[in-house]
């Protein structure tokens, strides 16, 4: 499916535990060529990865800014960028929690059960500093809950009681020969087509 957004130059993503994953990111306050260029390289990163939602600090760089191209609950497709992003989610009796899976690609491979309210309301600017706001659902409102999270320091990790966070970052160690160091510039490692190319 075609998208608005131009593609640039794959990443390698940033690991959790890397310094700028878990400090509150600078707002963007130049929306010139940089900044251009950031977000064309985080829709290719994306793709490469097959992810639905990427923030700026998943590839380095200390700014609050994300990009998503997401489904929401009725399978719509929604893209776009969001810098300096503000969430608005639902309270009392309007708040429902999603308690699906949920998995980050500066974590690849993970996932875990992850309670989050099912709408999401995020605003802010895009890429050339006009206003923007969206409201998803589903997958969509996760997306804005985890990407937001992301540019103020916060992993999805940091949302799980110990028990769940013992078990992802165990699973992630099991993954983690799969996808090398500048992931997804090479791509992760297929041991089924191993397998084939090896007989």
């Amino acid at each position: 499916m075609s998208s608005k957004y131009e593609r640039g130059t794959v990443r390698p993503i940033t690991r959790w535990g890397t310094e700028v994953m878990h400090h509150l990111n600078q707002p963007v306050t130049d929306f010139g060529p940089e900044l251009q260029t950031l977000v064309a390289d985080m829709f290719a990163t994306m793709d490469a990865a097959e992810g639905v939602g990427l923030a700026a600090n998943q590839v380095g760089v200390d700014l609050q800014v994300f990009i998503f191209d997401c489904p929401d609950k009725d399978g719509n497709r929604v893209e776009g960028v969001v810098c300096n992003p503000v969430l608005e989610l639902p309270e009392g009796k309007d708040r429902r929690l999603d308690e699906g899976d949920e998995g980050c690609l500066s974590l690849p491979g993970a996932f875990t059960k992850c309670a989050r309210p099912d709408v999401a309301k995020v605003s802010g600017v895009d890429e050339h500093g006009n206003p923007v706001a969206y409201e998803g659902t589903g997958l969509l409102a996760r997306c804005f809950q985890h990407e937001t999270d992301h540019t103020q320091g916060t992993v999805f990790g940091d949302r799980l009681s110990r028990k769940y966070r013992k078990r992802l970052f165990a699973e992630a160690e099991e993954l983690a020969p799969d996808y090398p160091a500048d992931w997804p510039i090479t791509p992760m490692v297929d041991h089924d087509h191993e397998e084939v190319g090896a007989s």
